[in-house]
């Protein structure tokens, strides 16, 4: 195969077209703080607000640094949220209202910053993704000693442990531009007081900051930026079918055969791709005459291979014709760059036909550097040379029989069809042999077949000699066209065992997909995954899932399976808990008798596969990872189906649930209409006869209280149904404000009421029913779970307008505003008689629709405060 005859990659394609609706992100990645990358982060912002897109500030740290601070001035800002941490007033971004916004481009400083306690995402990378997610685009910055597979590396030099880490998986869809500084211009802004402050700096010089730190951290930035544009490039090439190596960065292939000297090649291609800092892969060529292999030479390949992945590299069984073939294939396929591979010894006629390997590869992959390690054990070992001579033995006795008997048939129908027509029956015993047997005991056969048919038909017969100069070129033709078809027999042969053992591999695997998509619960399923991975690799196997919050074997194969020692144990739950391959010959607990494979999906690890052989051998040759791995795969997608079935049952009663909830609170709230209608009439006629009745008062103040309540319920069968219909308009919270208080005036007379909500402050944007009903329910939670005066406040924000409302009562109960948002969540107060728990939720829900933000928080002098934040272009 050559370069050139490539299709696109499925997988990259597949990566491509999850990139479609999200946003794009780009790092500006540094080698330590103080280099700029902020500053550059709000260049680039602003330059893409001047061009016309809808750009905003999400969180930027400007650290009072005064050049930062001006170029971040005239973009549009986010406010950020509020959060109240063991006493202190911290800041984070607002995801929520980002997301309400919804710009085109958001800019988000320090992407590995940990967010405090309170806030959706422990992370802020996190809230990255969800940004992504929403299709906005994000600028963040990084610097390179946050980047998770880097953190031991940075931690061995610089002695600084650094505890914020973003997982390699968000650089790999980034674009990513470094913000370079030598490391003495660097030093010379520390020590002017740039990046930190004075006494900081000073302690920072003699660390973290010194001039071999600086300088090792340039690099490995450099060369991060350097592998992510590598590879996005081929991920460009496979999505597009772009022949070609491209080295962007370098990629280091180890071949590895059943030669002794392989494990000295797989330390090589290590080295090799330590002093490159490249990935690289180890890969055995299967060709059929790997079939003939003995046991010491499997093991030596299972042994390389495994090698191999112990060092970190991936692994890779190809079958193919010819060694030549599937490197040629291999490498244009992987666009390795480095190849690495022992001194093959072959035959000064291979040599001469063919040309050395390192030769062939050089023609046909372009842009290929060889490195040929030499081993003085290179030899095919005995048992190997043994095998491969019976075979051939055994073959030519099969020719010589076959031409004896053709030669036989030959002399019955020689009276027939006359001695010219006896050299095509000669043809039969040639195709018959190499089909059955092989290129060289076909050729033998071919050769053999001319010297019967010279002496047994041609004059003078009896003897090997040739009177008419005819027959010599029929002989020599007859040998031609014998080597001709034996090879082609041959190579056609091998094609098919080829052929044939893909054919088995992927039969497995679609056996054992169709297998598990019967199961259709988690017993059988585990069951299904036990049987068929047992006869597929021919080992036994357990399944381990939680159970009462303890990792247990749910399924086995054989059935009978004892107890897993402690050593298994802990290495199983090290598989569950980490998600790492562990146990026998892993370099994690490789003292355990079991080799555990965790399933792990998009959801995390939802159970463990263990493999063991009976014989106490490997678990699984290295040559058979490829067909484990597909197998794991599907695996772990059967058991992902019956989760998100589980999850989807739960959905579904929850949806019942709600239906019903909602159809009772229609119910009752339609049904109590008229009998407070008729209350009502009746409290008016008794006020009639008698004006000065005590209770008379009570009797209307509750009768309010429970038209308050059937309100309540009205629009949370409003809100659940999905019929609520917002008309946004220019409203005077002044006039609002003033409504609201007039409903609520039996709950909250003048004298405990504080209006503070200026005549001047801007017209904001809201439903004016709805807003009602929002400060009717803020103001009665006021009044229900507060004491002393309410205050009502608004204040012009830079964005937007800001109204208040605060109590003096006990503040926010256990659980934060979050928990206080929820329907049917009650607060305590000095009023005993409580709330529905509905007022709250419909305010949220009410404000949602408006895209007002509300919140809640502590007083500083004690009590609740809850605020409405409207926002003003």
């Amino acid at each position: 195969m050559h370069l050139t005859d490539r299709r696109p990659s499925p997988e990259a394609l597949l990566r491509a077209a999850a990139r479609e609706g999200r946003g794009r992100l780009k790092i500006f990645l540094g080698a330590a703080p103080g280099v700029g990358k902020t500053f550059e982060m709000l260049r680039e912002g602003a330059e893409r607000l001047a061009a016309g897109v809808d750009v905003v500030i999400a969180v930027v740290e400007t650290h009072g640094r005064q050049d930062t601070e001006r170029l971040a001035a005239p973009l549009p800002t986010i406010p950020r949220r509020q959060i109240d941490h063991h006493g202190h007033r911290l800041e984070e971004m607002d995801l929520d209202a980002v997301l309400a916004r919804a710009p085109q481009l958001a800019l988000v400083d320090e992407l590995a910053h940990t967010n405090a306690e309170g806030c959706r995402h422990a992370k802020r990378w996190q809230d990255v993704e969800e940004l992504l997610a929403a299709g906005i685009d994000v600028l963040s910055t990084l610097n390179i000693q946050h980047v998770e597979s880097l953190n031991d590396v940075v931690a061995s030099f610089t002695r600084v442990r650094v505890r914020e880490t973003v997982p390699d998986h968000v650089l790999e869809g980034a674009e990513i531009e470094v913000v370079d500084l030598p490391p003495d211009e660097l030093i010379e802004r520390l020590q002017q007081g740039k990046v930190y402050v004075p006494a900081e700096a000073t302690r920072a010089l003699g660390h973290f900051f010194s001039k071999e730190n600086l300088s090792a951290l340039r690099e490995m930035a450099l060369r991060r930026a350097a592998q992510n544009v590598d590879r996005s490039l081929v991920d460009f090439l496979d999505a597009h079918a772009v022949a070609g190596t491209y080295a962007g960065g370098e990629r280091v292939l180890v071949a590895v055969s059943e030669l002794p000297g392989s494990d000295a090649l797989v330390r090589a291609g290590k080295r090799l791709s330590d002093a490159l800092r490249a990935p690289w892969q180890a890969v055995f060529i299967e060709t059929p005459r790997a079939a003939a292999l003995g046991a010491d030479e499997r093991r030596r390949v299972a042994d390389s291979l495994q090698l191999a992945a112990s060092l970190g590299a991936t692994i890779a069984s190809v079958p193919a014709e010819t060694v030549i073939e599937g490197l040629t294939t291999h490498i244009a396929g992987m666009r390795a760059t480095q190849l690495v591979l022992g001194r093959s010894r072959r035959s000064w006629w291979f040599e001469l036909r063919h040309g050395s390997v390192v030769e062939r590869l050089l023609r046909v992959s372009e842009g290929l550097a060889v490195h040929v390690i030499p081993s003085e054990d290179a030899t095919p070992s005995r048992g190997a040379a043994r095998v491969r001579r019976r075979v051939d033995w055994r073959g030519m006795g099969a020719g010589i029989a076959a031409v004896a008997v053709t030669t036989g048939l030959a002399t019955l129908v020689e009276p027939v069809i006359g001695a010219g027509g006896i050299d095509l029956i000669y043809l039969l015993p040639v195709i018959l042999i190499s089909v059955m047997f092989g290129r060289l005991p076909g050729i033998a056969t071919g050769v053999i077949a001319g010297l019967a048919y010279n002496f047994f038909f041609l004059p003078p017969i009896y003897t090997f000699t040739i009177a008419d100069p005819q027959s010599v070129l029929t002989v020599i033709v007859l040998l031609g066209i014998a080597v001709f078809v034996a090879s082609l027999a041959d190579r056609l042969r091998t094609r098919a065992s080829i052929g044939a053992r893909s054919a088995i591999e992927n039969a497995a695997v679609a056996a054992f997909g169709q297998a598990l998509a019967r199961a259709s619960d988690w017993q059988s399923t585990g069951d299904t995954v036990c049987t068929e991975l047992a006869r597929a690799l021919d080992v036994s196997v357990l399944l381990l899932a939680q159970r009462d919050g303890q990792l247990a074997i749910v399924s086995a194969y054989p059935p009978d399976m004892a107890e897993l020692s402690p050593v298994d144990r802990a290495a199983a739950e090290w598989a569950w808990s980490r998600g790492e391959v562990t146990g026998r010959d892993t370099g994690t607990l490789n003292a355990a008798d079991w080799q555990f494979h965790p399933l792990r999906t998009t959801l995390g690890t939802l159970a463990v596969v263990a493999l063991a052989r009976s014989d106490g051998g490997a678990p699984v040759q290295a040559t058979r990872a490829t067909l484990l791995s597909t197998l794991l795969g599907q695996a772990a997608l059967a058991h992902e189906r019956l989760r998100l079935e589980d999850q989807l049952r739960e959905v579904r009663v929850i949806e019942e649930r709600d239906r019903l909830r909602s159809a009772l609170l229609s119910s009752i709230g339609h049904d109590l209409r008229t009998p407070l209608t008729a209350v009502g009439g009746a409290l008016d006629a008794i006020a009639v006869n008698h004006p000065d009745e005590p209770a008379l008062g009570i009797a209307r103040g509750e009768l309010a209280r429970l038209r308050r309540f059937l309100a309540n319920l009205i629009e949370m069968v409003r809100i659940d149904s999905g019929t609520l219909a917002v008309a946004i308009e220019p409203v005077d919270l002044t006039d609002a404000v003033a409504g609201a208080v007039h409903d609520v005036r039996d709950l909250l007379p003048d004298a405990r009421l504080d209006f503070r909500v200026p005549p001047d402050l801007p017209l904001v944007p809201a439903d004016p029913r709805l807003l009602h009903h929002i400060l009717l329910n803020l103001l009665t939670n006021a009044a229900t779970h507060g004491a002393g005066k309410v205050t009502i406040a608004g204040e012009r924000l830079p964005h937007g307008v800001r109204l208040s409302i605060a109590d003096q009562g006990p503040g926010l109960p256990p659980g934060g505003a979050e928990a206080l948002f929820e329907a049917f969540a009650r607060g305590t107060g000095s009023d005993s008689r409580g709330g529905s728990g509905l007022g709250l939720a419909i305010a949220r829900s009410f404000s949602e629709v408006m895209n007002v933000r509300i919140g809640a928080r502590d007083g500083e002098e004690g009590g609740a405060v809850f605020t409405l934040d409207f926002a003003i272009d």
